[in-house]
């Protein structure tokens, strides 16, 4: 398989050391707008290198992007971008007639006068308008394939072909334990990313009325979380397995829920409020004369970058979906999660626990697709495959998941 991997940040940098020891690549061509990024992601792998190459390449440039995807024979095109980049990444890969793959959907936007009731333009709306091109190309788009949404929407099929009977809820919760020295505030996942998902209007989904919103920060709830991390107040948070998940699985009410803790969620609101989580640009003073910047920009150039907090880490972090319903005429509940300690991921791979554990679920579907055994044409979640053969194979990858029963 020859993968073209856009995006040579802290989850495509761990998609690197991650695919380097796997057989199933040919060759992964390696991109970003940075060049010193994608080879500095090619230069740490050492001699197990010689399967990867590193270019430069503007993600926002659809017809660059479809061009190199035929230069480089590319079978698939594995986006690690932010989701601003979805679309003509997601358009270019259908122009060159290859198989796409991504970790995020494209953008929502809020409904215009009532937005923490109606949905608007929902995540993913814009990938799905073009489900039957992609149909009709033979191609399989697989939207969602990190951790979460991605392995999360695993669980909750694998929970619905072999735990269920019938699904009264899935709630996907995640949570965690990490620290990092020396900062009072530093983010461990992309913070444009993380303002997005968490000042938008939660998504929430119920059988009988469809897809509705609440106000951010909604239906607060203390989760357990395994393996020591323990209890953590989750609460409502815009993501995309609520969008995907009912599409193919049967589920009276789907939401999904974070960890944040109260003093991450003050300094969210506070941007929110000081408009510096707006995308919009502004124009600010330069040493050339003014400049156009959007201030959410601003506030990620400010902070520490993510993949360079691992040294600093310690703890652990989960991500599982929890399910509750009824087997052989019983009530059911249960929890299958997915823990990473940052200080094995960061000594076994060198990379920080949440962009690893985001990482490895993209590696683990391009195996299963070069292998065979995920297949299909079309705009496709990772719950419209299935769960069996990726939960042995994450596994086998030294990633082992657990189910936890709740009653």
């Amino acid at each position: 398989m020859r993968v073209l991997l856009v995006g040579a940040g802290g989850v495509g940098t761990a998609v690197t050391r991650i695919a380097a020891r796997r057989d199933f690549l040919t060759h992964m061509t390696v991109a970003d707008y940075d060049l010193s990024r994608a080879e500095s992601a090619v230069a740490a792998l050492g001699d197990q290198g010689d399967r990867f190459s590193a270019r430069r390449l503007d993600a926002s440039d659809e017809e660059a992007v479809r061009r190199v995807l035929t230069e480089e024979r590319c079978d698939v095109l594995l986006n690690a971008t932010d989701p601003r980049f979805v679309m003509p990444l997601f358009r270019a890969a259908l122009a060159a007639d290859t198989h796409y793959l991504d970790m995020a959907m494209s953008l929502s936007s809020p409904h215009t006068t009532h937005p923490y009731e109606h949905c608007g333009v929902k995540l993913g709306d814009e990938q799905f308008e073009l489900a039957g091109r992609w149909e009709g190309s033979g191609r399989l788009a697989l939207v969602g394939m990190g951790v979460e949404p991605g392995l999360s929407d695993v669980f909750a099929r694998y929970a619905a072909d072999e735990l269920f009977d019938e699904i009264e809820e899935i709630g996907v919760r995640d949570g965690a334990n990490l620290t990092v020295e020396g900062y009072d505030f530093a983010p461990s996942f992309s913070i444009w990313t993380t303002i997005e998902e968490c000042l938008n209007p939660p998504v929430v989904y119920e059988k009988d009325c469809g897809w509705f919103t609440t106000a951010p920060f909604s239906e607060p709830e203390v989760f357990d979380f395994p393996e020591g991390i323990g209890p953590v107040e989750c609460v409502n948070v815009e993501h995309e397995e609520v969008l995907l998940i009912p599409r193919w699985v049967d589920a009276r009410r789907v939401t999904f829920k974070y960890g944040l803790g109260d003093d991450f969620i003050a300094k969210l609101k506070v941007l929110h409020e000081l408009g510096l989580d707006s995308t919009t640009e502004v124009t600010v003073p330069g040493q050339s004369g003014p400049v156009q910047v959007s201030p959410r920009d601003v506030v990620a150039a400010c902070l520490p970058d993510p993949a360079a907090l691992g040294d600093r880490m310690s703890g652990k972090t989960c991500a599982g979906t929890w399910v509750r319903g009824v087997k052989d005429g019983a009530p059911r509940e249960v929890y299958l999660y997915h823990v990473v300690d940052n200080e094995w991921s960061m000594s076994e791979y060198g990379s920080q626990a949440v962009v690893w554990q985001t990482a490895i679920n993209p590696v683990v579907a391009l195996e299963l697709i070069a292998g065979g055994e995920w297949n299909g044409s079309g705009v496709l979640g990772p719950e419209a495959l299935p769960p069996r053969p990726f939960l042995d194979l994450l596994t086998a990858y030294g990633a082992p998941w657990g189910l936890r029963e709740e009653n």
